[in-house]
Order: structure tokens, then sequence, then C-alpha cells
């Protein structure tokens, strides 16, 4: 299962059984306050019942909670995996551009022909010293030197946009086995003040 498939399944857990342990909580308190009230046995009895119920229900949180907290790692740790990749590899484009770029102006100052779109580049980067390249260039070739023409080191192919690390991470397979957390049932309400009571 993807991991954005995987969230709002326990998400969606989570929610319900904090809702039923508020729900339980407020049976039990009332339960509580009709045996202080009454002094019947059966409030009491029911009160220990939905107890029982909210410990089952905080157990089922507490399991739950922890595979959301697993999700969240993995998804943390493949959104961070690709950041990095992505960061390592801008990094790694722009040592190879700076190499292009110096590349180009010695050419130029060595009085050699380049392609415009490389003489743009090494003016992009730096245009003072795009400028003491061609100034060098127009020296070497008074000189007449013979002069050599390059093709571009840059290629026309247009890069592909890399992914976004979180949408890479929420289309992740979640590594491992996701349990079914059953929700515990809930028992019969509380019987109001007044109600009859079998013991």
């Amino acid at each position: 299962m993807k991991i954005k498939d995987a969230k709002p399944i326990y998400y969606a857990n989570r929610k319900e059984l904090v809702e039923q342990m508020r729900s339980l909580s407020k049976q039990k308190e009332e339960a509580e306050k009709n045996y202080q009230k009454t002094g019947e046995s059966g409030f009491s009895d029911q009160a220990a019942t939905l107890e029982l119920s909210i410990n089952a229900t905080k157990e089922a949180f507490e399991e739950n909670q922890k595979v959301i907290d697993s999700i969240m790692e993995q998804w943390s740790n493949v959104s961070n995996m690709e950041s990095s990749k992505q960061q390592g590899e801008a990094m790694e484009e722009a040592v190879e551009d700076m190499g292009k770029v110096m590349m180009v102006f010695r050419r130029l100052a060595h009085g050699d022909i380049v392609p415009i779109t490389d003489e743009r580049k090494l003016m992009e980067y730096d245009d003072k010293m795009y400028q003491v390249a061609k100034n060098m260039q127009l020296l070497a070739q008074q000189m007449e030197k013979d002069r050599e023409k390059h093709k571009s080191l840059w290629k026309d192919e247009e890069k592909e946009a890399p992914g976004d690390p979180m949408e890479i991470a929420d289309n992740t397979e979640y590594a491992g086995e996701l349990p079914n957390i059953e929700i515990p049932a809930v028992p019969a309400s509380a019987p109001a003040e007044g109600d009859a009571v079998t013991e």
C-alpha cells in the first residue's frame, strides 16, 4: 500500500478512537454520578464496564499511533533522501557547469572561436570574466595564431524538472506490514437516572 493511501486510514482510526474515548469517559462519569446519587450497584457495574472499554480503546489508540508514527517516519525518510539526492545532483551540475565556463574562458583567451551560446553562458556566469576573455581573444587573434573552432559544451537537451520530494514520499510503497486496527465495540450507554436498573 502506498503511504498516501495508508495515512488517511490510520488518521481516520485515530479520530474515531479519540471520539470513542471521549464518549466512553462521558458515559462513565455519568454512571459514577448516578451511582453516587442513587447508590444502585447497576451504575457501579456500568462504570466498571465502561472503564474496561476505555482501556481497550486506549490500547487500540496507542497501537494505531505507533503505525502512524512509523508511516510518517518512513515518509520523512523518503522525502529527505529525495531532497538530498536532488541537492547533490544540482551541486554536481553546478560544478560541471563551472568547469565548462572555465573551458570557454580558456578557449576564448586562446583566441579560439566558440559558439555564441557558450559565450552567453560565460557572460551569465561572470560578465567581467567574459570581457577579459573577449579582450584576450582579440589579442590572440591579432597575433595571427591558428584559431580552432569548437562545438558547444552544453547540450540543447531540456532537463526534466526533479519531482517533488513530498509527492515522491507519498507515492512510495510502505515497507512493512500495516496492521488492521480494530476499534473496540462500545457497550450500551449507561441508563439514565430514574431508569430501572437490573442487577
